[in-house]
């Protein structure tokens, strides 16, 4: 089955839009508006209607598994982890839900516990080959990220948005990518992101190879009516080839749940620029009703044309193909580049450096989860085994579009495109270059019980830079320590996790530090096991007079929710306290609506509602002297300014 078929792609890989047959119909429910939406690919509405299909006593298990499966196709992994958790608590849930969790999981770096769920999933499927990449691919992550590779990546945060911005691409003396445009200026929605159709932008390039000044082409090339790109050109830049979604009616056509479906699917189109103007010529071998082509490479000499599509004669979902040009300067008929790269899975994004090094992107082999970056040696259909490009080129989430720039000075720089955690949107362009580090920066660390100072062996260790990037994952050893590599002029953040423990982070830095250093933590874990015990959350903070979830607040919210989805037994109150200033009874309806909002938020991603309390306590429990007509300074009003939650259920 087809990638496109199976709608496993992330956005802007094998793209595809869905129009749903004229049919008159009743007034549809709830769950037929969800249904009807899904079906068409618009996750992003349909998983805000299940989000209150599943915020039921007795949710059904259908809703569940598709509100999972919106968060999956979006690529909002935590979310989509929290669901499949509740998934799989079905008894009737099927072996394929555990599969799907399984990935998920791997695709959120929890490579031990996606281990096992893989392992349950070939017990009770009896599909052992099934698992047999993933669970290798679990087991190499973990050791690819004790030892990454020299290189440093840096995001491109010039160019980066909340939206997607990927793939690279070298046109001329300019740099070309695919984003998705700003709402405001762009009224026409994908449904499956939510987010306007892509566009071909041009950047700069600074002396250090970070991009800057992003401008939306203007070229006759990129206007559609839905998606336009990537684009690579030959040598001269005067021959464009560019990957766009066919606009017309003539669609690929399916039947699911007595609806028709239109298919529209990628299509590649070549531009040549005659004085001055770009004319378009269809690549011969497109064949919209059928199969997509798209994703262009040329061969260092320009006489081998190489594409992704879902065309038949494949080895699985979509492969990579070639093209030979004819004395004519036509292209030849299409090619399958060979088993040694294609695989039962999905092969996109090829590029061919200057070395004739073919670099592409593969979710079946062995890799860290999702898209892999791989490189192989060859032409055509005679290719070297693959090589995975290992950690931290490639990540837990989606890595493709790698692009290779000039090399001086025995370092190699250049640009891929990521989700992987940390970013500033959904798909993000990351440069990097190989880098040889002049001292030696280390973290070292302890992970203890908060309460009785014991240490905690197996405790899961992550390390963090700007943000939520992941750079490292571990469990702590037998005496419960835990040693990370660092590098220089970096903020990192570390948290450390365990069953039946609330977690603990640090904050630490390497910007300044001049000479090799080990800088020392120690992670005190709070124990969930006492019943009664109240446990505050850190810097929740809210506006003035506001009950809403701020995003600060929501990223220490997220968690909670982890622990709440690692601990299924758990049920807890939401407590929130105000200061003393205000009216005694509106301070009490205000901290009920911010308790309330709280649990909303974690309802939101995944948590069943029935596990959980909300409970406004006013100004009735205050920490310190600041009760009514007791002048304090805003950091003693602010001390009593808190959420808490209280463990009710273990």
């Amino acid at each position: 089955m087809s990638m496109i078929k199976k709608y496993i792609v992330v956005p802007a890989l094998i793209l595809v839009f869905l129009g749903p047959v004229l049919k008159a119909q009743e007034q549809p429910g709830l769950r037929e508006r969800a249904d009807k939406l899904y079906l068409t690919y618009n996750y992003a509405q349909a998983s805000s209607i299940y989000s209150k299909l599943a915020d039921v006593k007795k949710p059904k298990l259908k809703d569940l598994e598709r509100l999972a499966d919106c968060y999956w196709k979006m690529n909002d992994y935590e979310a989509a982890e929290n669901w499949y958790a509740r998934v799989v608590q079905f008894p009737q849930s099927s072996p394929q839900n555990l599969l799907l969790y399984a990935e998920v999981l791997k695709s959120n770096a929890r490579y031990e516990q996606a281990k096992s769920i893989f392992k349950q999933y070939a017990s009770k499927s009896g599909d052992v080959k099934r698992v047999t990449n993933d669970i290798a691919g679990c087991d190499s992550a973990v050791v690819w990220m004790a030892k990454p590779t020299n290189h440093h990546i840096k995001n491109e945060s010039l160019i980066n948005t909340a939206n997607s911005e990927f793939g690279v691409s070298s046109i001329g003396k300019q740099l070309f990518y695919v984003a998705e445009p700003n709402a405001a200026a762009f009224k026409k929605i994908y449904g499956r992101t939510g987010n306007p159709y892509l566009r071909i932008y041009t950047a700069s390039q600074s002396p250090d190879s970070g991009l800057a000044k992003p401008e939306i082409n203007q070229a006759s090339y990129n206007n559609g009516r839905y998606h336009i790109g990537p684009v690579v050109s030959n040598k001269a830049g005067n021959v464009l080839y560019v990957t766009r979604t066919y606009p017309g009616q003539e669609t690929e056509l399916t039947r699911e749940h007595q609806l028709k479906f239109g298919t529209h699917n990628l299509e590649l189109f070549i531009y040549s620029n005659l004085n001055g103007q770009w004319e378009e010529i269809a690549f011969p071998y497109n064949n919209v009703q059928k199969y997509s082509v798209g994703h262009a490479a040329l061969s260092k000499d320009e006489k081998t044309l190489y594409f992704v599509s879902d065309m038949p004669g494949g080895f699985g979902g979509t492969d990579i193909w070639y093209s030979e040009r004819k004395s004519d300067g036509t292209w030849g008929q299409p090619q399958n580049a060979g088993g040694r790269i294609n695989t039962p899975g999905n092969e996109m994004f090829p590029n061919l450096n200057e070395d004739g090094v073919l670099y592409y992107s593969s979710n079946g082999l062995p890799g860290m989860g999702g898209l892999d970056i791989f490189s192989a040696k060859g032409s055509q259909n005679n290719w070297s085994v693959p090589l995975n490009l290992k950690y931290p080129i490639n990540s837990s989430g989606d890595d493709f579009a790698f692009l290779t720039a000039e090399t001086t000075a025995g370092t190699k720089s250049g640009y891929l495109s990521s989700n992987r955690k940390g970013g500033k949107g959904g798909d993000d362009i990351y440069s990097f270059n190989s880098v040889i580090s002049k001292i030696i920066l280390a973290l070292k660390g302890t992970v203890v019980n908060k309460k009785t100072g014991e240490i905690l062996p197996a405790s899961a260790v992550t390390l963090f830079q700007n943000g939520r990037q992941l750079v490292a994952k571990q469990n702590s050893s037998s005496n419960g320590t835990f040693f990370f590599e660092l590098e220089k002029d970096v903020d990192y953040s570390v948290l450390g996790q365990k069953e039946k423990f609330y977690g603990d982070s640090v904050q630490l830095s390497t910007k300044g530090l001049i000479k090799s250093d080990t800088l020392n933590v120690v992670l005190r874990l709070d124990p969930l096991f006492e019943i009664g015990k109240a446990i505050a959350l850190k810097d929740i903070h809210y506006n003035f007079d506001k009950d809403n979830i701020r995003p600060d607040a929501a990223k220490i919210l997220d968690e909670l929710v982890r622990t709440m989805r690692d601990n299924p037994t758990l049920e807890i109150e939401l407590g929130s306290h105000t200061d003393s200033r205000g009216a005694d009874v509106y301070n009490l309806d205000l901290s009920q609506r911010r308790a309330r909002s709280v649990v909303n938020y974690l309802v939101s991603r995944g948590i069943d509602r029935g596990r959980m309390k909300a409970k406004g306590y006013g100004e009735t429990k205050l920490l310190n002297r600041c009760s009514n007509g007791v002048k304090c300074s805003e950091a003693e009003h602010q001390t009593n300014r808190r959420t808490e939650f209280k463990i009710l259920k273990l």
